[in-house]
């Protein structure tokens, strides 16, 4: 039997439906950007982070089987599109600020101080090579199931999380304003793993796994930390002031110290919360509180009931302890 195409027409009812729509966005004016000039695009910011892992990965990212004899000419092509995207970005996020706090800023001064950044951003891009250079070994030696570098770097997401991180921190730490906290955010919708631009973050860092993992704007994690899946390094309060506005760029989130591990699920709370160097915190911990160094946190073990059922339907229960566990 033969069906017509399914049509739908919208006909009289669409005036009725765009003032409708109109009329919403000036009831909330919170939710739109109109009669305004300028907004960083997250489109843009996409294609940036995609072209920088290129660059940071070569032959990996993008275009293969690169060469020793055609590197130079594949960077060259790279590092103008880079600069590009990374100067328009940063020009708009400028331009926003100042239209947001003091209209009428010239938009020359906009763009001389987004040249001057940009051009410090690229000059930055080995150092920042060479820290997740040291986040790959730091995989490498810390997962057993890690066949090679290669495996890590096409496939774990920890490694992404934190390409991305280091790349937006960057910017972060020269006062690029939204940004870098779109690049982080896109990076946490592909992976789980939510880190903070703002946060420190030293080498040779690994999160194994990485869903769930939660990393605050003001952590301060030391050299060759690393985290499993489900960890968080939050705020345990706000402080407000006398109007009870919160009070923003205070120290909010933990200090983790070099050589620390943490275990799945834990959560640690707290600015004035440092865990010394070579601890470790074990699974499904909850910490306010520091921890000394060389020192190891484990919960009380679980209490588990096991019910076991004869031919007749009649139970018996069991009731087993598990050892101290970490995982």
């Amino acid at each position: 039997m033969h069906r017509a195409p399914l049509e739908f027409d919208i006909g009289s009812k669409l005036d009725s439906l765009v003032l409708a729509m109109v009329d919403s966005y000036q009831g909330e004016p919170s939710t739109q950007h109109i009669d305004r000039a300028v907004l960083p695009s997250k489109a843009e910011t996409a294609e940036l982070i995609d072209r920088l892992l290129e660059l940071m990965y070569p032959g990996f990212i993008g275009r293969q089987n690169l060469t020793a004899h055609n590197v130079a000419y594949h960077v060259g092509e790279l590092l103008p599109r880079i600069g590009w995207l990374a100067f328009r970005q940063i020009h708009k996020c400028f331009c926003y600020m100042a239209e947001q706090d003091s209209p009428g800023t010239p938009r020359d001064e906009c763009r001389t101080q987004a040249e001057e950044l940009t051009v410090k951003f690229l000059e930055g891009l080995p150092a920042v090579r060479e820290l997740l250079a040291g986040d790959v070994q730091a995989a490498l030696d810390g997962d057993p199931a890690a066949l090679n570098k290669d495996e890590i770097i096409l496939a774990y997401p920890g490694l992404l999380a934190v390409s991305v991180y280091r790349l937006a921190h960057e910017l972060c730490a020269m006062g690029i304003p939204i940004l870098p906290r779109i690049m982080t955010e896109r990076a946490h919708a592909q992976t789980g793993v939510d880190i903070h631009p703002g946060a420190k973050i030293g080498s040779s860092f690994f999160i194994d796994h990485g869903t769930g993992v939660v990393i605050g704007e003001t952590t301060d994690i030391g050299r060759s930390v690393k985290l499993y899946q489900g960890v968080t390094l939050g705020a345990l309060s706000f402080p407000k002031d006398e109007k009870g506005r919160l009070i923003r760029g205070a120290k909010r989130h933990p200090t983790v110290e070099d050589h620390v591990t943490i275990y799945a699920n834990a959560i640690v709370l707290g600015g004035d919360t440092c865990i010394g160097r070579h601890a470790v915190v074990g699974g499904s911990v909850f910490l306010t509180s520091s921890v000394p160094p060389y020192c190891t946190v484990t919960i009380k073990p679980p209490e588990l009931r096991v019910k076991e059922r004869d031919a007749a339907g009649r139970e018996t229960e069991q009731v087993q302890f598990l050892p101290d566990f970490q995982i």
